[in-house]
């Protein structure tokens, strides 16, 4: 099987169902973008030696396959004609307490907040802060597109833990390379 098929070289692609839509359309830069996210996770996963954070990351990717293969289906072709979900696999609670789960496991060693934190803090840590800026540019296309189109609460929500907890991982991840965190503080100039 070729990798091309050149079905979408005047610019429209498939979602699944079969429904054809413009790479523009919302459904699809929502998707892209989260494509675009899993991306940046494996760029930090090659930035990081802690073997419990790479589970959590592989982990992670997989979910945001799952999170990506709902947001490129339109919602009418989500049910089959039993009512059963035509996906294999759909983000739940399960997924989201798990994420909260392992950024309070993090959260003990970490210092509490004062002051908005600037990204850095070595490489692995500025990896996740653009992780996590992708993150939330892609909940705001999955928000957009439910302006038009129900998605299910379970996918933003997802995205919006995800964001939150790849921000304790960067704090996290700084502390482990002992890398100083850099502080905007207003009262500091």
């Amino acid at each position: 099987m070729k990798i091309y098929t050149k079905t979408g070289d005047k610019g429209q692609t498939a979602l699944y169902g079969g429904t054809r839509v413009s790479k523009a359309s919302a459904r699809v830069e929502a998707y892209g973008t989260i494509d675009e996210l899993n991306s940046f996770i494996g760029v930090a996963k090659s930035e990081i030696t802690d073997e419990q954070v790479l589970s959590q990351l592989k982990k992670i990717q997989f979910d945001l396959f799952t999170v990506g293969s709902e947001s490129a289906t339109p919602t009418d072709k989500l049910k089959m004609a039993n009512g059963k979900s035509r996906l294999a696999l759909e983000i739940s609670e399960k997924e989201i307490e798990e994420l909260e789960h392992w950024m309070d496991e993090m959260e003990q060693d970490l210092k509490p907040l004062q002051y908005f934190i600037l990204p850095g803090g070595g490489k692995s840590a500025t990896s996740l802060h653009v992780c996590r800026t992708v993150c939330r540019r892609a909940e705001r296309s999955l928000v957009f597109l439910n302006e038009t189109e129900e998605i299910r609460p379970e996918l933003l929500k997802y995205l919006n833990r995800l964001s939150d907890y790849l921000f304790v991982l960067a704090r996290h991840a700084s502390k482990l390379a002992n890398e100083p965190e850099e502080y905007w503080n207003p009262n500091d100039r």
